[in-house]
């Protein structure tokens, strides 16, 4: 017997475990708002039958009342006839009116002071769904905070786990690699461009310098020779570089 129960008690702790880890909190709380609404329905129901039933006692204890006064005029009628007899069938008749009068007057008050008290039950029921639908509110963002801040902490203990941060860091090295990489050649390519424009300044200098010198043989009103014109082949080609020069300049301004 001893070993059935530890087992039926192992069995009982190892179910409530599993109901325990299935429980939702936000779908219980949802669920057992649903069940006092039906409550508060049957309750409100319920109250209303009561009422109801008040109702019609009352009526009735009117109805009555007011037969046991129709037999009363009708007995003054059979005396002031001098017909006592008829007076005294008359009054058994209001006396028993009277009588059902006074039952359901007692009914309809004990009925009243129930439905008072249904009245008042549904209006602290009311008010505690109303108290729980505040707190289920409540209880739901707590548990979904919660829920958020142990996926967060599940999300950054995997990342450790998995040294994603120090893969980050290695990407993050080899891109400031990559720029400066390129950054590099985007220097050299700039100093080579340069040293070409030097170099063609360079020789600009040199043909303006033969041009300047074949202007001033002129104004003297020397003849010019084979070399001269030479040097206005130079000239021309100074033209031809200037030419080059400024079309040069006008691309890398756009």
């Amino acid at each position: 017997m001893a070993i059935v129960q530890r087992f039926w008690t192992m069995l009982k702790s190892n179910l409530n475990h599993l109901i325990g880890r299935a429980e939702d909190p936000e779908k219980m709380l949802n669920q057992m708002l649903l069940d006092m609404q039906e409550q508060l329905i049957n309750a409100k129901r319920q109250v209303a039958v009561a009422i109801a039933d008040e109702k019609r006692l009352f009526k009735q204890y009117e109805d009555e009342k007011a037969k046991a006064q129709e037999w009363e005029q009708k007995a003054m009628l059979a005396i002031n006839a001098s017909k006592d007899d008829l007076a005294k069938a008359a009054l058994e008749r209001k006396a028993d009116h009277d009588k059902m009068a006074n039952g359901f007057q007692s009914q309809w008050q004990s009925q009243k002071q129930a439905v008072e008290q249904l009245k008042v039950a549904l209006t602290g029921l009311n008010a505690k769904i109303e108290d729980a639908k505040r707190k289920k509110n409540l209880l739901i963002a707590r548990a979904r905070r919660a829920e958020a801040q142990k996926t967060i902490t599940d999300t950054m203990s995997g990342m450790s786990q998995t040294n994603a941060l120090d893969t980050i860091d290695r990407m993050e090295q080899k891109i400031d690699q990559m720029e400066a990489e390129a950054q590099a050649t985007s220097e050299m390519a700039k100093e080579i461009e340069t040293d070409h424009l030097a170099a063609q300044f360079e020789k600009l200098d040199v043909v303006g310098s033969d041009t300047a010198l074949l202007a001033l043989k002129q104004k003297m009103g020397m003849k010019i020779d084979a070399k001269s014109e030479a040097s206005d082949d130079k000239s021309a080609e100074l033209k031809k570089l200037e030419a080059e020069l400024e079309a040069h300049a006008t691309q890398k301004r756009s």
